[in-house]
């Protein structure tokens, strides 16, 4: 398949430079963080790792405030539960085998989101379909997630977090946001603010992607606590929390979340 790939990826894009090549999917996200690459094309039946296991890690690697998320291209099977899932445009998929001209299409979404990101630094309006990959790929690695695109277990309703010297039981409902450092993540509500152990990376699987986005490597926030985004003096997007002082800061890979501001 790799070579199959990386023919047909010499006719229609001769231009590209490969960087490295993986047999499976943990080989793949080490080489990723070794080469920062632009776009990453990963085949979702891997052993040990799967491509959306794969996906999943990259999608949680820090690649620093001013860095970007490499593009994600899945190689799958025919799946119509996973080609649907895909049309939401968090990442392209190429069926196998790879053909010529479903690649080309590929090719040109690709080079139309790499051309974008440089809009979006200069602070230029860009095409829905232009959008660089972020935060939408965590809805789309949550469909894509069970064996053969089975659905994910239902989301995460109860928090049991530390608050002062107790433990407390915090609906998900209530919470604004999710801030992890190197040991905890806070838990804020209205009214509460609490830690737990788990990381962003887990808690981004477990809650509603619908009802939380990821607006950073280390933070989750409310969709309906969102009050507005604003851009500081270095022109990065800062969001406003309803009931909650904090102001939140979105990472590059997330700006288009915002692509009005």
């Amino acid at each position: 398949m790799r070579e199959q790939l990386r023919a047909r990826l010499a006719e229609v894009w001769p231009e590209l430079d490969i960087v490295a090549e993986a047999k499976h999917g943990a080989e793949a996200v080490e080489l990723v963080r070794q080469h920062r690459p632009d776009v990453v094309f990963l085949d979702i039946r891997m052993p040990g790792m799967t491509g959306v296991d794969a996906a999943r890690e990259i999608a949680q690697m820090d690649v620093g405030d001013e860095g970007w998320l490499p593009e994600i291209v899945f190689i799958t099977a025919y799946d119509q539960y996973a080609v649907e899932a895909f049309e939401q445009g968090a990442a392209d998929y190429v069926l196998k085998p790879a053909e010529r001209e479903r690649l080309q299409r590929t090719v040109e979404r690709l080079r139309k989101r790499l051309a974008a990101r440089a809009k979006l630094e200069a602070g230029a309006p860009v095409a829905p379909d232009e959008l660089p990959t972020g935060g939408s790929l965590q809805q789309l690695l949550h469909r894509l997630a069970g064996p053969g695109g089975a659905p994910r277990p239902a989301p995460l309703q109860w928090i049991q977090a530390t608050v002062g010297q107790s433990i407390q039981m915090i609906p998900v409902d209530e919470v604004l946001f999710f801030i992890s450092d190197e040991k905890y993540t806070r838990v804020q509500t209205p009214t509460v603010e609490a830690l737990i152990r788990k990381p962003i990376k887990e808690l981004v699987d477990e809650v509603d992607p619908q009802k939380f986005w990821q607006i950073h490597r280390s933070t989750l926030v409310a969709v309906h606590a969102i009050a507005a985004v604003t851009r500081d003096f270095r022109g990065r997007q800062i969001i406003t929390v309803k009931g909650s002082p904090e102001k939140l800061e979105v990472s590059r890979s997330y700006t288009h979340l915002f692509k009005g501001m």
